[in-house]
């Protein structure tokens, strides 16, 4: 089986954006997310965000809280960032990271 993970890179301070909160859903269910995580020292999860039976074929979407992250750094612009995907296989790895500064964002999948 395959799994989910990201990390979150602050391309401001070049440093891993540590606390940083994540929710996870997956769109044909509740509004509710079915995972909540912060990031740790390195900007990464410590576990995969899904895996096993738990990881299956669908649409999902990471919301990142960068406005929460830079809150004490000065004006918010960005407050929530979105990235909606599909999974069109459950027996692949998707690493889904996010960069991001004050006043922008990118992300990819990686490997």
């Amino acid at each position: 089986m395959g799994h989910l993970t990201t990390h979150v890179l602050d391309t401001e301070s070049g440093r891993p954006a540590q606390g940083l909160r994540i929710d996870l859903y997956r769109q044909d269910q509740s509004e509710e997310p079915i995972k909540t995580v912060y990031t740790n020292e390195d900007g990464r999860c410590d576990s995969p965000l899904l895996q096993g039976s738990e990881f299956v074929v669908g649409r999902y979407e990471l919301q990142f809280h960068v406005g929460d992250y830079f809150d004490g750094e000065g004006m918010k612009f960005l407050d929530v960032v979105p990235i909606c995907f599909g999974v069109p296989d459950a027996d692949a790895n998707y690493h889904v990271p996010l960069l991001v500064s004050r006043w922008s964002y990118t992300t990819y999948r990686g490997s």
